[in-house]
């Protein structure tokens, strides 16, 4: 649809004041357009129906790794060529590189305690096969010419490498970078990664290019703690040695099984690609050099993998896990009219609590996931155990840690399998906009408990919003990250209310226009960075609707929900008329069932507009008849704040 800007709003609003002072429930705003949106909308890169423009683009690159990861030591070095293309109509004055590893450096600005190890230590910066020096940064440059008298040089500004490029990178080249490093890996409690003597989980460990979008440029937002992450699509190709009898599981396809694995583990793999049932790749009693991995006279082993079109590249090793793996039914994506199968895998130590349902569970996520909102594409997934209370996605991966019990280790690999979608796929800003990634998956989570335990997951989902209405502490969906006050109000606000709203919405629209909604969106968005704005339109596109009103309250605001039925009675004509107040500040449309003493029900609905016409009332006629029970939102799909209002019974009335 087409929107103001914020600013075009400003100024009615300055104009005529009166029309909000006269009304007595708030109305809410439009969603506005912020400047940098309606100029990607006026450059082509941006549609208003929320699809991608005709202009739209995104920059890409290749990286090349190789990585050392010393146990004994608790080391990982490295060495990086990087290719990045610039595929932006802009030339490139500044390179921003994500240096995530300095979040544990001694000042760095952060939102969490961590262990201060020193952070990234860089031996080498290259671009174009030139040695960089370091050198003071005067700020970031966005003049429209060349900055003059200056060598190439980089500084480092917290998380982030700056690269000056006085000359400029032209539209449609590329350059290359090259980056030698170490960095010591953080003890257990560094967020979404480190390790615990036995298990290394090694997550924004490599020098990383920051995001350039149409929208905002570069991505310049510093890695703090909370905020997680806003990455750009890329190839892969990474080499990790590791001791022998180390096993690897991480993003991509292993490229050297031959190398690294025996024949009796190759032979288990290649059962398990074919096989309906889980397959004990690596038991507890075969975690030894010659039985699960090749003995290496160095005394070391350097495991290949490659990985086309991902945000990111992580990977989880020990010598103490245990590997289970089987394959998942994901659709047909190469259109042949057959169906095709993704690996699944999971690395767990034998005390893991619930671990050996790891690998079922998983292949039933990547299943329903793939059903429900579209083919997984990837070759494989898997999930290891590990060293962090929750669970961390990344391409192809997930590390989840804590004792959990089966039905809480199911929920947590749904969860995290589930954002192999959002914001794997559809790569969203998790840091500017949480409730994209978080809220969707745990939409998707609700729904799999759902599927998996054939009951209704939502009244717990709910309640995980509803806990914090008027407590004080709700903050609203759409704020950063790391601008959050406590973790309880940016928990509920990236989670559980916007799987609550989502839910909503789909109880408004019914099922099908909902999901056929939501995977539009995903479609056109796979491997594109949308906007909060980009997914209201796609939905407003598909479903035909105006919900500007729908987003406004429920992300933009802390707005509850309270829809009551005030009294039920008899019209002189015998009709029975109904009474709804709308005590919250949330306008939805009422859906209202009558039980008649026979069995019989009747469904109305108050729609929104009425809400939306100042009103707070609503008067409705149902048939004559003995009413046993009235009741909004029977089927349940409303986050309303105070339900037990939303009900009277005939008994009710006796005992009045």
């Amino acid at each position: 649809m087409i929107r103001k800007t914020l600013l075009s709003a400003l100024l009615v609003a300055l104009v005529a004041p009166v029309v909000v002072a006269q009304q007595t429930r708030p109305i809410p705003y439009p969603v506005f357009n912020t400047p940098a949106v309606q100029r990607a909308l006026d450059r082509g890169t941006r549609s208003p129906d929320g699809a991608p423009g005709p202009e739209y683009w995104t920059n890409t690159a290749e990286y090349v790794i190789d990585a050392v990861l010393s146990p004994t030591t608790n080391m990982l070095r490295g060495s990086e060529t990087l290719t990045y293309h610039n595929n932006s109509p802009d030339t490139l004055r500044q390179l921003v590189v994500n240096l995530y590893q300095n979040l544990h450096s001694e000042g760095v600005v952060r939102t969490r305690p961590v262990q201060i190890t020193g952070g990234v230590q860089l031996s080498r910066v290259s671009m174009n096969g030139k040695n960089l020096v370091e050198g003071r940064q005067q700020g970031f440059f966005f003049g429209p010419g060349p900055r003059p008298d200056l060598k190439l040089q980089y500084s480092i500004r917290g998380t982030k490498l700056l690269i000056d490029v006085p000359q400029g990178i032209p539209p449609g080249t590329q350059t290359k970078l090259g980056f030698s490093w170490n960095f010591e890996v953080p003890e257990v409690g560094a967020p979404r990664m480190g390790q615990d003597g036995e298990v290394y989980y090694l997550a924004y460990w490599y020098p990383q290019m920051a995001v350039y979008d149409d929208v905002d440029g570069w991505d310049n937002d510093a890695y703090q703690g909370n905020g997680e992450f806003y990455m750009g699509y890329a190839d892969y190709d990474v080499s990790i040695t590791v001791p022998e009898g180390w096993l690897i599981g991480a993003t991509g396809e292993l490229l050297n099984p031959n190398d690294v694995l025996t024949p009796t583990v190759q032979g288990r793999l290649a059962t398990a690609a074919r096989s309906e049932e889980v397959v004990r790749v690596v038991t507890e009693n075969e975690r030894q050099i010659g039985v699960s991995t090749v003995d290496s006279p160095s005394g070391t082993l350097t495991w290949k993998f490659k990985a086309n079109n991902v945000r990111d590249f992580a990977f989880g090793t020990s010598d103490k896990y245990l590997w289970d793996a089987t394959n998942a039914t994901v659709g047909d994506l190469d259109g042949d009219g057959r169906n095709d199968a993704s690996m699944i895998h999971a690395f767990y130590r034998p005390e893991a609590q619930s671990w050996d349902k790891a690998a079922e569970y998983s292949k039933f996520s990547i299943e329903s996931l793939s059903r429900n909102i579209m083919p997984y594409p990837y070759p494989q997934m898997t999930a290891v155990q590990g060293i962090i209370g929750g669970g961390m996605e990344f391409p192809m991966i997930t590390l989840i840690g804590g004792t959990r019990n089966e039905a809480r280790l199911f929920g947590v690999t749904y969860h995290e399998l589930g954002h192999m979608w959002f914001p794997m796929l559809v790569g969203q800003n998790e840091k500017a906009f949480t409730w994209m990634d978080e809220g969707l998956t745990s939409f998707n989570t609700a729904e799999g408990g759902t599927e998996f335990y054939s009951e209704n997951r939502w009244p717990g989902e709910m309640r995980g919003y509803l806990r914090i209405v008027g407590s004080g502490f709700e903050e609203p969906s759409m704020r950063h990250a790391d601008t959050y006050r406590n973790q309880f109000g940016r928990g509920t606000a990236a989670y559980a209310k916007p799987a609550s709203v989502m839910h909503a919405l789909r109880g408004m629209v019914g099922n099908e226009l909902f999901y056929k909604a939501l995977r539009e969106y995903a479609h056109r968005w796979t491997n594109k960075h949308p906007l909060p704005w980009d997914l209201f339109n796609t939905f407003e596109d598909v479903l035909e609707m105006e919900l500007d009103w729908f987003w406004t309250s429920w992300l933009f605001e802390t707005w509850p929900l309270d829809q009551s039925v005030a009294s039920v009675g008899t019209a002189p004509d015998g009709t029975i008329e109904v009474i709804i107040h709308d005590l919250g500040l949330t306008p939805m449309p009422a859906p209202v069932r009558v039980t008649y003493a026979d069995g019989r029900t009747v469904d109305q609905v108050v729609p929104v507009d009425h809400w939306l016409d100042d009103n707070r009332v609503a008067r409705m006629s149902f048939p004559a008849g003995t009413v046993s029970r009235v009741e909004i939102d029977a089927d349940g799909y409303y986050p309303d704040a105070n339900p037990a209002n939303g009900i009277w019974t005939a008994s009710d009335e006796t005992t009045e």
